[in-house]
């Protein structure tokens, strides 16, 4: 087996290790700890119950605090509990805000679903886990394939020289494209192996894969999407379902956008005559539920045994139900001009009969790379895009961190495949808030659309230095705060007249995300940095929260994450940090350069009283 192979099998085992030991609950790691630790979120408030789509129990809840939920993302692996009883598994579909959604994978709800002291907690993905080792092991057996694995982590930097495409012929549909997005449409429709399409923030990357998938269909060809989150794909999908292409997005679609949920598998079939059969063998499974439930806890063998045969029926009408819900999506597949969902989603959805020429693999820069491989091998051609100076995928375990496994697909192949095509102008920003980052991260390449002009003071930075507001661990020992930095924020959309509604605070501290809530006005955004990457604001203020004697600044060192902060904003951005501590570090000593010459240099003091 390759050794590169064999290195990230035994990082997805780190991490599977990572994830076991961290998320574990017992008497070493209490339940106190891991709410600390925003693992777990205790109690939930059961609002509603209902069977879903496969007929697997769903509970709506919400929570009577505001939570620290960065880590539970959609299609995260959880487990709902109650202290002393048997945890069950399954995945949360959503959480927005205090109210939330999960799905259990078990034959009905436990007894104790509606008592007091439930609560979620994040389990280890085991599932993922398997699925992204199976697919690494047969990897070389795809000789095709492997050769692009090996063009990926050779040594030859000049395997293949970058061609001059040409986008003359192409008739493009979208009229608005600008010269660098018309290269990269054509460059997708040449079919190489590999073609990255680097797209910086603003530059419209969605909107030229999109042109890309319409010139694709257009020629006949069926085309596979996915990306690493739930909310990419959906996002792509909108864009395709503006230009009236038939997708069907398949993979974990409870909770996807109401706009998109018509073009999944579930929405499709709750119109048709094909749901009526299912709902009858769901009104079966109920009447053998109802039965197995009057036999309560407490209860002999003989009892146990008949509950566990109406379970088993349970389970069987279940497998009935997907058998013929598979049977009514492989029509789907077979109509659709573009199947769309996350790696999983896809490989779940046992696409082998279908052939793909093209698979394109958005916001790549955040996919891990086993993940890719689950993916690769289902098209001829693969198209990655993103931008390998965002954020990079995350990774629980420091030991496969070190080791690089949350080195993307993107980054891992960005310096040894030559058909790159860089999308070289940003429609998002005024040019002072875009300057920062074009020079520091994209040589100076990245170009600002000719309508966008700075108008009044579009880049701030307010300096804490010396006025005592350090940082702080939160009130359960968990991540930092800083109390200090916040009112400054008060103070700021007083002085500034600033729009709650129009405004988001984003931070790279989780603890001060938390503080936040309780204190900033209500319809104000208010997120993690790593949370709010592929979103913007009319203005972003960013609070860095850092500020110590010993100029520590922690995990602001991956300045990718500062490059996503600060291209957030389209009219304003506000930068709120210690100069002292930040100052120090020759990435923010070059930030702050850049804002004395093209912004505006404030102090904290201006703010005083």
């Amino acid at each position: 087996m390759h050794p590169h192979i064999q290195h990230l099998i035994r990082c997805i085992d780190l991490e599977e290790k990572e994830q076991a030991q961290r998320y574990r609950l017992d008497q070493a790691h209490t339940l106190k700890q891991l709410k600390a630790e925003g693992l777990a979120l205790h109690p939930v408030i059961v609002t509603r119950r209902n069977f879903g789509y496969a007929d697997y129990p769903e509970i709506s809840f919400k929570l009577s605090f505001p939570p620290e939920v960065s880590q539970f993302r959609d299609g995260a692996a959880i487990e709902c509990f109650i202290p002393g009883e048997e945890p069950v598994k399954g995945v949360l579909l959503s959480l927005d805000g205090r109210n939330g959604e999960f799905r259990l994978f078990a034959p009905d709800f436990p007894d104790w679903i509606e008592d007091d002291g439930v609560g979620i907690k994040l389990a280890p993905d085991t599932r993922t886990s398997s699925i992204m080792k199976k697919t690494l092991g047969e990897l070389e057996k795809n000789k095709s394939l492997f050769k692009i694995f090996e063009k990926i982590h050779g040594d030859d930097l000049s395997a293949d020289a970058k061609k001059s495409i040409n986008a003359s012929a192409i008739s493009f549909r979208n009229k608005n494209l600008n010269e660098s997005q018309q290269q990269a449409v054509a460059a997708v429709l040449e079919h190489e192996d590999i073609t990255i399409i680097h797209g910086p923030p603003g530059t419209g990357k969605t909107t030229t894969l999109v042109e890309a998938v319409v010139q694709l269909v257009a020629a006949g060809e069926k085309v596979l999407v996915s990306a690493p989150s739930n909310t990419a794909v959906d996002h792509f999908v909108k864009g395709l379902l503006n230009r009236q292409v038939k997708v069907l997005r398949v993979g974990n679609t409870s909770k996807v956008d109401a706009i998109v949920f018509p073009h999944t598998p579930e929405g499709r079939m709750s119109d048709s005559k094909h749901q009526k059969e299912i709902k009858q063998l769901k009104i079966r499974a109920e009447e053998f539920r109802k039965m197995a439930l009057k036999y309560k806890r407490n209860f002999g063998k003989a009892e146990r045994e008949q509950r566990q045969l109406l379970f088993k029926e349970v389970k069987s009408i279940r497998t009935e139900i997907k058998k013929l819900q598979h049977y009514y999506e492989e029509k789907m597949l077979e109509e659709a001009q573009v199947i769309a969902g996350t790696p999983v989603g896809l490989y779940d959805a046992e696409l082998d009969k279908h052939h793909f020429k093209t698979l394109i693999l958005d916001e790549a820069g955040q996919c891990i790379e086993p993940l890719a491989w689950c993916v690769f091998p289902m098209a001829d051609h693969i198209v990655m895009a993103g931008d390998h100076w965002q954020l990079p995928p995350t990774v629980l375990s420091m030991e496969a961190a070190k080791a690089g496994f949350n080195t993307s697909i993107l980054e891992a192949a960005v310096s040894k495949i030559t058909n790159v095509h860089l999308l070289d102008t940003q429609y998002r920003m005024q040019p002072a808030i875009a300057g920062f980052s074009s020079q520091y991260f994209y040589k100076g390449l990245l170009k600002t659309a000719a309508h966008l002009l700075n108008t009044g003071s579009p880049v701030q930075f307010i300096d804490t230095a010396g006025s005592g507001y350090n940082e702080t661990h939160g009130p359960d020992g968990s991540s930092l705060q800083n109390e200090g930095e916040l009112q400054v924020v008060l103070k700021l959309m007083e002085t500034e007249n600033l729009d709650p509604l129009q405004t988001a605070l984003i931070s790279p501290y989780a603890g001060q995300v938390t503080a936040a809530r309780e204190l900033l006005p209500a319809g104000m955004r208010i997120s993690t940095v790593d949370s709010f990457q592929g979103q913007e604001k009319e203005t972003i203020i960013v609070s860095l929260v850092r500020s110590n004697d010993d100029g520590d600044i922690g995990f602001l060192k991956d300045y990718r994450r500062m490059n996503v902060a600060i291209t957030r904003a389209q009219q304003q951005l506000f930068v709120i940090g210690d100069s002292a501590t930040v100052g120090p570090d020759a990435f923010f000593n070059a930030f702050l350069d850049y804002v004395e010459k093209a912004g505006v240099y404030r102090t904290v003091w201006e703010f005083a009283g």
